[in-house]
Formats: structure tokens, C-alpha cells, sequence
């Protein structure tokens, strides 16, 4: 019994830190983070995954199936990705074109097998529950 309630104290120390710790993280180190985990489903192929966790107002713009043909044919003529590294985050209030929000633009420069120097652009927008969730996604 002594054990269970130590092990339970200790992983709510650990929940605690790990709340005050995301609290504290900056804007640009939680989208980016979230944008990384997208792209690992882009990757993957994982498209009606990637599309669920976008934001809702780019679902209700854009389906499913519009979505799953337009990343296939962004992503398949560049093949598999190499390599990918974090270029630049920006956290703004202001995009053009876009409604009023809280945004992070990511930008990676990616390795292609099929394009060996590009950018990739992901964009999140924190919505009302506090998440970051894509917004856009561009590779140039």
C-alpha cells in the first residue's frame, strides 16, 4: 500500500512539473513541436490522420478527399524525406489573408530524396482549447 501511494505521489510531482513546464515553454517550442508530429504523419502517409488533426476551420473548407489528393500530389514526385531540421518559428497575432488569431509559422529545411534542398512551411493557429493545430502546410 506504501508503495502504490509513493509511486502515485511521485507521477503527481512529475504531472505537476510537466504542466508547469509546458506552461512556461514559448509559443514557437509547443507548435513546433506539434508541427514535427505532423509531419511524422505525412511522412508516413498517415493522410486521414494528418487531416483530422488539423484545424476545423481548414476541414470545413477542405475535405477529406480533396486534402488526401492534394498532399499526394505535393508529397509523392519529391519521395521519402532524408533528412529534416528545424529552420525558423515565428509567433504573430497578424497573417495575411488570415482571420485574427495567434499563429507560429514553422519552417524546416528538408532533405527529399527526390529534392534535396527545400522549405517546408507549417502553419498553426492555437485554437479556442488552447491546442496548436496546422493550419496550412506548403514545401517550396
Amino acid at each position: 500500500m506504501k508503495k502504490l501511494l509513493v509511486t502515485a505521489l511521485a507521477g503527481a510531482v512529475l504531472w505537476q512539473a510537466a504542466v508547469a513546464g509546458e506552461a512556461e515553454a514559448k509559443p514557437e517550442t509547443i507548435a513546433q513541436g506539434e508541427a514535427l508530429a505532423w509531419l511524422g504523419l505525412v511522412d508516413t502517409n498517415q493522410y486521414d490522420q494528418c487531416w483530422e488533426k488539423m484545424s476545423p476551420s481548414f476541414r470545413k473548407e477542405v475535405s477529406k478527399r480533396k486534402w488526401k489528393a492534394t498532399i499526394t500530389q505535393i508529397r509523392k514526385p519529391l519521395g521519402k524525406v532524408v533528412s529534416r531540421k528545424p529552420k525558423s518559428t515565428e509567433h504573430t497575432t497578424e497573417l495575411p489573408g488570415a482571420p485574427e488569431g495567434e499563429y507560429v509559422v514553422a519552417k524546416f529545411d528538408t532533405t527529399f530524396q527526390n529534392k534535396p534542398a527545400a522549405v517546408e512551411t507549417v502553419i498553426l493557429i492555437r485554437e479556442q482549447d488552447l491546442i496548436w493545430r496546422v493550419s496550412s502546410y506548403s514545401v517550396k
